[in-house]
């Protein structure tokens, strides 16, 4: 047999295994035979769709930018296009937006005045695409509906369903939900089927969850990411199944499912880090989600910068953690902006809205959660899925709160109740009855409101939601129902020097004294009743119910450390700030300007000193101060007198 023959049967060897969706098999079938005489660009594209489905974009990229500049060569402008114009794609996936602009002007000039081909419609949806981006629903709607079009005159189904699904997608964004649902389903169930391309099945699971999470439909969602996930293992593909994580993982965050959400979105940043940094972004974010739920805050932060970083919004979650933590400036800013930005797409302004009317009525901002709240009622009248009401009601309920209207308030945050659970979504139905219990006190309703957060202590136990359920228990314990303000006494403590502190003495001792640090910490909290509301970095913020317990907390923190001294010959320097103040419940923590001013009295402290406002220790008996002095606190208007405890 010559060497020609043999060539000649790998290359049809390869090409059946492609058929099969033999992924591995054709790719190393392709490459040989590249590699010893080189590949027409027919088979330049299958090889780089081999390339694709087992994980390797940037092969794949090489190979169609070979195959383009083949078909350049050879004359065949319309197959030359469909290669441009799949570059595009592909590097619109990897965030190179310039680039990939730069393949759509040269599909668009090429095809100039060239007789129609199933390249038209495919450059027709890339320019609707653009159009849709835009906001401009009309013209892209006519886009799709010219690749409709020209899919019929060329009986392409890869191309009709794209189209159609696209088309589906602009119309539910006009509002005509039962139109777009209806061309929706049909292009799912052709993929369903097996009716179709391999990327077009792909690529219609990806975007039918992705609409029904838009749409706040999780039911659906989830019968259709189960569907999804089933294709990919049957497909054994890599790095696409990650698209389909992301979407899944935020349907079993809604129902509680938080271990396996993480798991599933874990393996999704993977997979897509190289493979899709487009919809990487998304899966950070939804990790951040995860994260925040549980408590822990460092590893949220951390994940919605990856999200930032990989060109996606990290809201709403970054805006409920800045709310978490106490910032509520920054967090209204925070999700103001992402609204300032997001003009046009109602769903997504269906997202952030519950989430601006929760920080406003943290902040007493009035207002704007009764902006919030109309927006998103009248969302609800467009797009009638029982979770986009719930949304709506929460906020109406949160509006009515900061009105000081309890009654409205309870009728709303009931309805947002009762609507959350229709949708399996305890979390936020335990949420809700934080609020209701704030609604019932304001009306005087203390048994009421002591029920509503037993319901929601026992939701947040269940799921591993520690701060919202050490909140829950916390107020249960002292028998005080939740209020919508309360005056607490706020301590901040820090490390002092602890940069220089981990170059001397290495990563892996550092390590060790924090967790001692920790440990030692929480245990004065644990004693002295203090809700630890936050720890970043090596520093706390916790609440306590009275500046007395604050105190001796405070003095018995600085006492351990300096035992330790003397018996173990090192303990870290700790600055602790006080202040006694009257703040907004925020979620898991607190907010409003007391909250500043005792993180900023924090900061001025030293190292093994306890920092607090005069104000704190007035009418307290056997506390040994030094003289008041007056500070300026960054960020605060007006002197402030402090005074630092003798507590050796």
């Amino acid at each position: 047999m010559s060497i020609a023959q043999t060539l000649d049967d790998r290359l049809a060897a390869a090409r059946d295994a492609l058929a099969r969706r033999a992924w591995q098999e054709a790719l190393d079938l392709f490459r040989s035979v590249d590699a010893e005489r080189g590949l027409e660009p027919e088979d330049l594209e299958q090889l780089a769709k081999a390339a694709w489905w087992t994980g390797r974009p940037n092969e794949s990229i090489e190979v169609r930018e070979r195959a383009y500049d083949t078909y350049v060569k050879r004359g065949d402008k319309a197959r030359a296009a469909f290669a441009a114009l799949t570059l595009q794609r592909e590097h619109a996936a990897k965030l190179a937006g310039s680039v990939a602009k730069g393949w759509l002007n040269r599909a668009e000039k090429l095809l100039e005045g060239e007789p129609e081909s199933p390249s038209h419609g495919y450059l027709a949806m890339a320019q609707g695409s653009l159009a849709w981006s835009r906001g401009e629903l009309d013209r892209a709607l006519e886009h799709m509906e010219e690749a409709v079009r020209l899919s019929e005159r060329f009986d392409d189904p890869d191309l009709r369903a794209c189209a159609l699904m696209r088309k589906g997608m602009v119309l539910v964004d006009q509002s005509r939900l039962d139109e777009g649902w209806t061309l929706m389903e049909d292009v799912g169930a052709a993929a369903v089927g097996g009716e179709l391309g391999s990327y077009t099945t792909g690529a219609v699971f990806c975007n039918v969850v992705s609409m029904l999470r838009n749409l706040a439909d999780y039911a659906r969602a989830r019968e259709w990411s189960d569907a999804a996930k089933r294709w990919c293992e049957r497909e054994a593909i890599k790095g696409f199944p990650g698209v389909c994580r992301v979407h899944r993982a935020e349907v079993m965050r809604l129902v509680g499912s938080w271990t396996e959400a993480e798991d599933e979105v874990r393996r999704a940043c993977e997979e897509l880090r190289d493979f899709h940094p487009a919809f990487a972004g998304d899966a950070f974010h939804e990790l951040g989600e995860v994260r925040l739920r549980i408590g822990d805050y460092a590893a949220a932060d951390e994940a919605f910068r990856q999200a930032h970083e990989f060109g996606a919004d990290p809201q709403p979650g970054l805006a409920l953690l800045l709310l978490a933590q106490g910032k509520v400036d920054a967090a209204a800013a925070s999700i103001r902006r992402s609204l300032e930005e997001e003009t046009w797409d109602k769903l997504k302004r269906a997202r952030l809205l519950p989430v601006q009317a929760e920080i406003a009525g943290a902040a007493g901002h009035a207002e704007t959660a009764r902006r919030a709240a109309d927006e998103m009622a009248e969302i609800a009248e467009d797009f009638d899925t029982t979770a986009i009401r719930a949304g709506a009601a929460w906020a109406a309920g949160l509006a009515s709160l900061a009105e000081g209207d309890a009654g409205e308030a309870i009728r709303g945050l009931r309805r947002a109740s009762q609507l959350w659970r229709d949708v399996d979504a305890p979390y936020e139905a335990a949420k809700c009855a934080m609020q209701l219990a704030e609604a019932y006190l304001a009306e005087g309703d203390r048994e009421a409101a002591t029920l509503e957060v037993g319901t929601a202590r026992s939701t947040f136990e269940r799921l591993g939601a520690l701060p919202d359920a050490r909140r829950a228990a916390g107020l249960l314990e002292r028998g005080e129902p939740p209020a919508a303000r309360a005056v607490r006494t706020f301590l901040f403590t820090d490390i002092v020097g602890s940069t220089t502190l981990v170059e001397a003495i290495g990563d892996e001792a550092w390590q060790d004294l924090r967790r001692w640090h920790d440990q030692a910490l929480r245990t004065c909290f644990a004693e002295h009743a203090g809700e630890e509301i936050d720890h970043a970095g090596d520093g706390f913020f916790v609440a306590f119910p009275d500046p007395r317990s604050a105190i001796d907390c405070a003095v018995e923190i600085q006492r351990k450390l300096a035992q330790h001294r003397r018996e173990h010959g090192f303990a870290p320097q700790v600055r602790i700030g006080l202040h006694a103040t009257e703040a907004a419940r925020s979620g898991a923590g607190y907010a409003g300007k007391g909250v500043h001013q005792a993180a900023r009295i924090g900061a001025l402290a030293g190292g093994g000193e306890i920092l607090l406002s005069a104000a704190t220790v007035e009418g307290l008996d056997g506390v040994r101060t030094s003289e008041p002095r007056e500070v300026e606190l960054r960020g605060i208007a007006g002197p402030v007198a402090v005074v630092s405890i003798d507590w050796r």
